[in-house]
């Protein structure tokens, strides 16, 4: 079929629904509903498509739209379930199971007749934003893949939900934390409800700020409320019977000020004049060791053996790594290097792999050119010792979504282990940027010089499956987000224990002589850099109004060419509805 997504933003699910879409043959274009009614009407009548479907959408489909076409709705709730905040409120009421409908579009918000619905369990320590990527994407993308199913055979009725249920907007008096009276569980479901956005509105040091994210403190304690200590950029707020750590934070926007966005909390504190004077808040400890004697304290990077397999796990808010991040990063891998194992895995538990360099940083940098050459070199200094690690075998595991320099920094590895529900961009062409991390040494090694040029130009995603076929991941874990770990650890240990472990090393030790001299890392190194340095040194390059836009969630004015015009792969093919 012609399907067109319409779509508030290309965000991950709707890039999901997409790339698995396409993967089935159906020809696939989208549309993002930028608040012009007509526009969007007029796009959908030169769509011509058989189905419409709504991935993720803020505004009402017009009447003109889905009363000339089917238009099938993704709502975050169980059937009969309706309103805007439903995931938030199911997140901050602690339920342990949700799920997602697939309604057809009517006159009222959600109250059209379901197509599909799928359930999904809410795991108490999982954010909103990593819920919506993992179990309610995974849910969802089942909802989609059926509601499609049943919508081609031209025989099925959707039905009714029995009854229906108004879930209000989740407002911030709703979201408030009463620091003296909240609990730690409490006050970690509240900012887990709004992690990536609204954030949690707060007022400390004398000013409003948004808080995004929480994670528990175990062993600091002190007056609810209370800056406790730093680490890793984020800071740690007592409770009233514990503290929570909050990774990042983002100044309430008010009348004539510019646009603020998320930073690393220590980072949005540090110069700002409440906090000056002060005094360093206390910092917690950031070796690899202490990491494993604190456990169950928040860090964003840990390292754990088992057998002669260790696990080097990164999460960053978003996927994004600063320069900092990266540095950090790069210490703890070298200190892998000193101990006796014979297979390195690298990455998180759950969620983002990595998106590549952090561009709310860069941007929030005094000189944001000098920050983004400062980033790209310390992710390239990771991707370099990842590269030239011969005496031992590293893989990447992919338990999410990877972009750009992310999905760049996975291909240094012998082996890409990816989670079937993520979802991949291998590419910078949206961001104005040539890129860097080695890629055009490892991406064209793995599938190819004309299918590295083609995803690099295409900018399009993919699906673990189809990443797998093009030879950019080597296993496709199926999995649910909460099971990838421990899946990973049983593979891995298998690895480790294999007989042909020592000749692969062997072989892989000989390649990469070999590869250094045809063409030396440094040459590309250098090739790459010099591109990407003559993009940030031109105030004019279109690299710093993206990133601006980017990081300060400006709409576009207009829907992307190449999602535009995605379809024209596919023929048109008669549809059994008729549409």
């Amino acid at each position: 079929m012609r399907i067109l997504l319409l779509a508030s933003a290309f965000n991950s699910l709707t890039q999901r629904v997409f790339a698995e879409l396409r993967d089935l043959g159906h020809a696939v274009a989208v549309e993002l509903a930028l608040g012009d009614d007509q526009h969007l009407t007029a796009a959908v009548r030169r769509h011509d498509p058989d189905l419409i479907i709504a991935p993720m959408l803020t505004t009402a489909v017009p009447e003109e739209v889905w009363s000339a076409c089917p238009c099938l709705i993704v709502h975050p709730g169980p059937p009969g379930d309706r309103g805007p905040s439903s995931l938030d409120r199911a997140v901050q009421q602690g339920l342990a199971q949700w799920g997602v409908t697939v309604l057809e579009a009517v006159a009222e918000m959600d109250a059209g007749p379901v197509w599909a619905s799928a359930d999904f369990p809410v795991p108490p320590d999982v954010g909103k934003s990593d819920l919506y990527r993992g179990e309610l994407a995974d849910a969802a993308s089942r909802a989609v893949l059926l509601a499609v199913e049943r919508f081609a055979s031209g025989t099925y009725e959707p039905a009714m939900p029995a009854t229906h249920t108004w879930q209000s907007y989740l407002r911030q008096e709703e979201r408030r934390i009463d620091w003296p009276h909240d609990t730690t569980e409490t006050v970690l479901r509240k900012l887990r409800a709004a992690d990536s956005q609204p954030g949690v509105l707060d007022t400390f040091l004398g000013t409003e700020w948004y808080l995004h994210g929480g994670h528990p403190e175990p062993h600091l304690t002190g007056t609810p409320g209370e800056l406790l200590a730093t680490h890793h950029g984020a800071i740690c707020r007592a409770t009233t019977d514990g503290a929570v750590w909050i990774p990042e934070l983002r100044p309430r926007r008010r009348p004539g000020d510019q646009a603020r966005f998320k930073l690393p909390a220590v980072t949005a504190l540090g110069n700002w004049p409440p906090l000056k004077g002060r005094g360093e808040l206390r910092e917690q400890p950031t070796t690899t060791e202490s990491h494993q004697r604190t456990r169950g304290s928040y860090s964003d990077i840990t390292y754990e053996e088992q057998g002669t397999v260790g696990f080097l796990r990164f999460h960053f808010p978003g996927g994004a790594m600063s320069t900092d991040q990266c540095r950090r990063l790069l210490t703890a891998y070298r200190e892998t290097r000193t101990r006796p194992i014979d297979l390195l895995v690298i990455g998180g538990r759950r969620d983002f792999f990595s998106n590549g360099i952090h561009l709310n940083v860069i941007d929030a940098a005094h000189d944001p050119a000098a920050e983004s050459l400062a980033n790209i070199e310390a992710i390239d200094d990771l991707v370099e010792e990842i590269l030239t690690t011969t005496d031992r075998l590293v893989v990447a595991a992919l338990p999410g979504n990877a972009a750009a320099g992310g999905a760049m920094l996975a291909l240094a590895a012998d082996e890409v282990w990816c989670r079937g529900g993520a979802v991949l961009n291998p590419h910078y062409r949206l961001m104005g940027l040539y890129g860097s991390e080695y890629w055009t040494y490892t991406l064209p090694r793995r599938v190819g010089p004309e299918a590295a040029a083609r995803l690099t130009e295409d900018a399009l995603p993919l699906t673990a499956t189809a990443a797998r076929a093009l030879g950019l991941v080597d296993r496709v874990v199926e999995c649910g987000p909460g099971e990838f770990a421990r899946e990973v650890a049983r593979m891995a240990a298998r690895l480790a224990r294999s007989e042909g472990l020592p000749a692969r090393l062997g072989a892989k030790k000989a390649a990469r002589e070999r590869d250094e001299a045809v063409r030396p890392l440094r040459a590309y190194r250098a090739d790459e850099l010099r591109r990407m340095r003559s993009v940030f040194d031109d105030p004019a390059a279109p690299y710093h109004a993206l990133r601006s836009a980017f990081v300060r969630k400006r709409r576009p004015k207009e829907t992307p060419e190449h999602l535009r015009t995605a379809t024209r792969e596919h023929p048109r093919t008669e549809c059994p509805n008729g549409g």
